[in-house]
């Protein structure tokens, strides 16, 4: 079957076919790996010598074929094959033969969102919070929540140039209540920002890790992890949330770097790079993927959900570079079956 040039490309990437393996045809240093330059070459190699009494017997040989090869273990894929990288980028959470997520757990979650999640309910209370004209929480809201959030030492540290005047200035905050929305535990009614009935059921029965499920699928599903930043969006990277995860479940035990990570992401989806444009002279394509894995998956996803743990050289708090191991967390909200 011919494979259109704005098809789902088969070898998994979640890219349209032109903008993947199209290209690795041409060349054999492109071919390899497990694009489909490389499965048309191994075709080629299994029909040599083979004879087939009609057509319906040699398509039924190649699909079988194809059958084998979509469930083999790719060394690119980190020893998933085909079928299941296809299943993590494309149905993360209606995959239950791959995978699972517990909404009850123990014990309870400890994470940045939910604690800002508990910060921003006790807020609204039963009475709810008017929201400002352009739509946000108060101001002094925002300011007495950052204070218990950061403690006062680390509120005066971050704020030190002037205090947030508006809720995108503590912008931890802003995502949650954004991410809050999206997943039906806050909405507004008249003017104010109120919980929700089911959020209510929820908070009442102190079932802080069904809280918590509702958020983390918002957060990966829903929520753009492309809102914040200068860079561009990149939609394999929040697409690729599950094969991450895998990552950190079977790495994080021990201290890896960031780099590690960055580079099985690129192992496993290198036309990505095809995608992204250069940003000035000092960021490549290359560099703009890694920078922006880097941000959005390792520290806004992971660290910020309470995953993993984050640690940056104590000198240079900025350095780009960091290394980071998975939490206990990460075994609760994420279960794994045959992988």
């Amino acid at each position: 079957m011919k494979i259109g040039r704005n098809d789902a490309c088969p070898c998994g990437s979640g890219l349209k076919y032109k903008r993947c393996c199209a290209g690795k045809a041409g060349t054999e240093e492109q071919s390899s790996g497990p694009g489909l330059g490389n499965t048309m070459d191994n075709l080629k190699k299994l029909l040599q010598g083979q004879s087939f009494g009609s057509l319906e017997e040699a398509n039924a040989f190649i699909g079988l074929h194809m059958q084998q090869q979509n469930v083999s273990a790719i060394d690119d894929f980190d020893g998933l094959s085909s079928e299941q990288m296809h299943r993590f980028l494309h149905f993360p959470f209606a995959t239950p033969q791959l995978v699972s997520f517990p909404s009850s757990f123990d014990p309870p979650p400890e994470a940045p969102i939910l604690t800002l999640f508990n910060l921003l309910a006790a807020g609204i209370g039963a009475d709810g919070v008017k929201a400002t004209a352009t739509g946000n929480l108060p101001r002094e809201f925002c300011r007495q929540a950052a204070r218990s959030y950061f403690g006062e030492e680390g509120y005066l540290k971050k704020y030190r140039l002037g205090e947030p005047r508006s809720e995108p200035e503590f912008f931890e905050l802003h995502v949650v209540r954004l991410v809050a929305g999206l997943a039906g535990l806050v909405r507004t009614y008249k003017g104010k920002f109120i919980l929700s009935k089911e959020c209510r059921k929820l908070m009442a029965g102190q079932e802080a890790a069904a809280v918590y499920a509702s958020l983390f699928r918002a957060f990966a599903k829903d929520y753009s992890w492309a809102y914040r930043g200068r860079w561009q969006d990149i939609p394999i990277i929040q697409n690729s949330f599950l094969f991450t995860l895998y990552l950190l479940k079977k790495h994080g035990a021990q201290w890896q770097s960031n780099v590690f990570y960055e580079n099985c992401f690129l192992k496993a989806f290198p036309m990505v790079m095809q995608e992204v444009r250069p940003v000035g002279e000092f960021y490549s394509p290359e560099k703009v993927v890694r920078s922006c894995y880097s941000l959005r998956c390792l520290e806004s996803f992971a660290e910020f959900l309470g995953l993993v743990e984050i640690e940056r050289d104590p000198v240079d708090r900025y350095a780009e570079n960091f290394r980071l191991r998975k939490l206990p967390l990460l075994e609760e909200v994420v279960c794994f079956e045959g992988c």
